[in-house]
């Protein structure tokens, strides 16, 4: 065992045998042993060992761990219920392994089954933990129950009634069960009744979070639209802690719910249960103006009380009623607001919610009010004025955050655009004077300007103006020098670099990002989106690995979550843990990974290192199944990861997420439906019996053909939609969503190419099940298909000519969409290929069948049918057409390795001369991403030229 945890597998195999050798039937030592096969990557041997012990259902408990954690390795969690299940038969009196049996049932998901064991541990040791783990378990049956009424008529008022015989027996013990008995009554939406435990004797057991008596009576009262107790309730806590934000909110829906209900208090009796009730505006002013003044007498400044004056501002607003009730003008106290908390980087953020109070026309008033009021010094007349100390410095990048929020940046001139760029890198680099003691993990005080200063230029680069997007790059460099740990610039970083066509930087930029867990699936695009696209093939297998491995081992982590759970009698947590694995199952990324992961294996492998048809089985991929969740695809995407400090109109909207989940659902289906119509070519494989017999319906394949012909017509409809989805012609915000490849997919030419491949497919089948005889048409037909596919395909290779990195007026500029389009002809090339050699399996037995006929008769000259004449062409143009693409890569790797970028005048008189040393280390990884994808573009169809070389028939 030791050597088992030291890593030394090799080692504790040996140490096992030894054992072995002298007691033949030490289960432990054989299990032990399976542990160190398994880990040595001898699956079927381990498996093999395993099952000889367990088919002697041991009960010893190590024989029984070391299995379970073999298992586990396995990924065969269903093996551990069975061995538990041997065990508790033998021994049926012992709680451990009744315990372990109701565990490995909750690592499967039995719901029924973990009911049943934990009734079972409640008979043979009454603890009430074991009694709860079976009423949990009826509620994870009604959670996962595809009939609602289901749950609502069984599982729910069974768990119910459990938990009122505890009750009634005063059993109650921990405040997990009580949280429980709750949790059931909520889903019964019996709201009265929950009300009635919180507020009751069981309710005072609800100690371990902070207010949780309050949140849940909360939550009830807002269930059955008790207003009056929800504001007396908000009222009270609000009284007790007045910086507490979600009880403003309840307050405020509570009044204005109680004033539209017309409701006046009882003269005699109590206002409500939770005392008195405020339901005019008058009184919720006066409460207000009330907490302000509280909050002056208060040793640490509170922002809540301020913030909720404006915010009843913006409701009176809204209900058309605001002056008479004299509450001040949003402008001046937005001011007063500031010259309190201006200091704090949660100015900008607090603020950020109210512009919309303020008028257009006095945002340059109000920005320029604020400003007076920071301490600045400027060493001389026309110098830029400086803050003294890090209050300031935050002071004034509020209001520089302001100003992009409310436009007034955006209005400029090119001219005045530059100018604001210079003066934010000037107070950016002054500002790092401030942070000169900051450990390499902490973010400068300055770094804002340095990012606003970026988002100025991304304006100018989108106006047309070229060079500023070198500029980003130069600034962000420059910026993460000195804060190398700030994820904002290396996210601006990443995106502005795969816009460019340039992947290479990325990959060392987001593994610096140290992305754990969740992340993987919320930013996990930023990576996978580009690095297959732009060529950078190896990248791309990587990055999908990462986010494969996490979505993989999350099956894994979720259960040992839930387990934790039930052993702590965290019951609330439970199907909280079952929505996020579920959301995870069904995130879209993962199934664009999936997708493009297979796709990439096949590009990388299939008929070069092994043949397709192994690549496919070794996938388990069939064109039947289709594994993922159409219906539940949910887009877990992080779209505001990057920090925006746009107005609304600029920034991204709710229409950008829905458009952008559409189009990537769209292609989605398109990548998914080519990856399926390949994986049905080597299942139309030659075992076709002559055309009369009755058995080419019995053996399979017609029903293949059908398949496929019925996914090449699901192809056609994607297709159609994802055209008449680009039609809209969607722009998003250049740092909202990326769009997907679809856009370039139509307009290059691959689509039309890949289409007509697969109904080459089907041509060629037909030409198979009909033999060579009175088949001139079908012959014709191919014969006329692969012309006009060597057409398209070279017209696809016109489309990838040109220079990737061209040099104007002094500034570089790149042009992406070419690389993009070399790396979809590859593909397109690669599944041109993969047909031609199931074209090829299908004419070789009719050439070898024609050359035995030709013995027999003895004539020189059997005609040669057509196809085979223009099957030999096609070949020979493929592989003319793949060396003229290899010898232009060629040619582009030397154009990209003698383009002198240092040459390039950096003659804008913009750049400082510590800025022009991050120019060139930009120019430099950029030019050297493009030379790494060519040679990775060109390193494979190198591949595929061999393939194409094979294929004379």
């Amino acid at each position: 065992a030791d050597y088992l945890d030291n890593g030394n597998n090799k080692m504790a195999i040996q140490q096992a045998d030894k054992l072995l050798k002298k007691h033949k039937d030490l289960h432990c030592a054989k299990v032990l042993k399976a542990i160190g096969l398994q880990r040595t990557g001898k699956q079927d041997e381990a498996y093999a060992l395993a099952q000889e012990v367990a088919a002697l259902e041991p009960t010893d408990d190590n024989s029984l761990q070391a299995l379970t954690i073999l298992y586990r390795e396995m990924h065969r969690p269903e093996l551990v219920t069975k061995l538990y299940e041997a065990a508790v038969k033998k021994v049926p009196n012992s709680e451990e392994y009744h315990s372990h049996l109701f565990m490995a049932y909750a690592r499967v998901g039995e719901y029924k089954k973990m009911q049943q064991a934990g009734m079972a541990l409640y008979k043979i040791v009454p603890k009430n933990p074991y009694y709860f783990w079976s009423v949990m378990s009826l509620i994870m049956q009604s959670i996962s129950a595809q009939d609602e009424n289901l749950s609502k008529t069984m599982f729910l008022p069974l768990a119910e009634r459990m938990v009122e015989k505890m009750v009634k027996e005063d059993k109650i013990e921990a405040e997990a069960e009580v949280e429980l008995y709750y949790m059931i009554l909520e889903r019964l939406e019996k709201y009265k009744e929950a009300l009635d435990v919180v507020r009751g004797k069981l309710g005072e057991k609800l100690t371990s979070e902070l207010q949780s008596r309050e949140n849940k009576c909360m939550a009830m009262y807002k269930k059955l639209h008790r207003w009056p107790e929800c504001n007396a309730l908000a009222r009270r806590l609000l009284l007790k802690n007045s910086d507490d934000w979600q009880f403003y909110i309840t307050y405020f829906d509570s009044v204005f719910q109680l004033i539209d209900e017309s409701w006046t208090p009882p003269a005699e009796e109590e206002h409500s249960l939770e005392g008195e009730v405020h339901c005019s505006i008058e009184q919720a002013v006066n409460f207000i103006e009330e907490r302000i003044t509280e909050e002056s007498k208060s040793s640490r400044p509170l922002r809540g009380p301020y913030l909720a004056k404006l915010e009843l501002i913006r409701r009176l607003r809204h209900r058309g009623c605001n002056d008479e009730y004299k509450l001040g003008d949003p402008e001046e106290l937005m001011f007063q607001y500031f010259k309190k908390f201006g200091d704090k980087p949660c100015c900008f953020t607090d603020l950020k919610v109210f512009v919309d109070l303020l008028p257009p026309s006095q945002y340059t008033k109000f920005i320029r009010q604020l400003l007076d009021v920071i301490p600045l010094a400027a060493a001389a007349e026309n110098e830029v004025a400086l803050p003294g100390d890090i209050k300031a410095l935050q002071q004034h990048l509020c209001v520089v955050q302001l100003s992009r929020l409310l436009g007034i940046y955006h209005a400029m001139e090119k001219k005045q655009k530059l100018a604001v760029v210079r003066e934010l890198m000037l107070r950016y680099r002054h500002g790092l004077e401030f942070g000169k003691s900051c450990l390499k993990t902490e973010l400068q005080f300055s770094d804002y300007y340095c990012l606003l200063a970026v988002h100025l230029l991304l304006d100018l680069w989108l106006e047309g103006e070229e060079a500023a997007v070198w500029q980003c790059l130069t600034l962000l460099e420059e910026g993460l020098s000195h804060s190398p740990s700030n994820a904002q610039f290396k996210l601006l970083l990443i995106r502005i670099y795969c816009r460019l066509g340039a992947f290479e930087p990325v990959s060392e930029l987001y593994s610096s990002l140290d992305a754990k867990h969740i992340q993987h699936d919320t930013i996990g695009y930023l990576l996978t989106r580009y690095a297959g696209s732009l060529g950078h093939y190896a990248a791309a297998s990587q990055s999908c690995n990462f986010a494969l491995r996490f979505f993989h081992s999350n099956q894994k982590d979720t259960s040992e979550y839930i387990i934790q759970a039930y052993k702590y009698g965290a019951f609330e947590k439970i199907p909280e843990f079952i929505a996020f694995r579920n959301r995870l199952n069904s995130s879209l990324h993962f199934a664009q990974v999936r997708t493009e992961r297979m796709l990439l294996d096949l590009l990388l492998e299939a008929n070069i290192s092994t043949s397709l048809e192994e690549s496919i089985k070794s996938m388990s991929l069939s064109p039947e199944e289709d594994d993922i969740p159409w219906k539940d695809l949910r887009d877990n995407r992080d779209l505001t990861v990057l920090f925006s400090w746009d107005p609304k109109d600029r920034d991204i909207s709710e229409e950008h997420r829905k458009l952008s989940l559409e189009e990537e659902t769209l292609w989605l289906r398109i990548r998914s439906l080519t990856l399926r119509l390949v994986s049905g070519l080597p299942t139309l494989g030659h075992t076709i019996q002559p055309k009369n017999s009755e058995k080419t319906a019995e053996n399979g394949v017609s029903s293949k053909i059908d398949t496929i012909r019925a996914l090449l017509q699901q192809l056609e409809a994607a297709v159609d939609s994802g055209k008449k989805f680009l039609e809209q012609k969607i722009q998003y915000p250049v740092l909202g969503p990326p769009p997907t490849r679809m856009a370039g997919f139509f307009s290059n030419g691959s689509c039309q190419c890949q289409t007509s491949l697969f109904y080459l497919v089907s041509d060629i089948y037909e030409l198979d099940t009909n033999g060579l005889e009175d088949s001139a048409e079908i012959q014709e037909r191919i014969g006329n298909s692969f012309k006009s596919l060597v057409e398209r395909l070279t017209d696809l290779f016109n489309k990838c000519k040109g220079d990737l990195i061209e040099v104007r007026d002094g500034t570089l500029k790149t042009h992406p969409n070419l690389l993009e389009n070399l790396v979809f002809f590859v593909e397109t090339i690669s599944i041109a290929l993969w047909v031609s050699s199931y074209c090829d399996s299908v004419l070789r037995p009719f050439k070898s069948n024609l050359q035995k006929k030709k013995k027999k008769k003895k004539e020189s000259s059997v005609a040669m049918p057509p196809v085979f004449t223009h099957f030999l062409d096609y070949v020979t143009e493929l592989q003319t057409l793949t060396s003229n693409v290899i010898d232009h890569i060629k040619g582009l790797e030397i154009i990209l390795t003698a383009l002198k970028l240092e040459e390039l005048s950096l003659k804008d008189t913009l750049l400082l001369q510590e800025e022009k040393k991050f120019t060139k280390t930009v120019q430099g990884k950029v030019q050297s991403s493009y030379h790494h994808s060519v040679q990775e573009i060109g390193e494979l169809l190198k591949k595929r030229l061999d393939t194409i070389k094979k294929l004379k028939i």
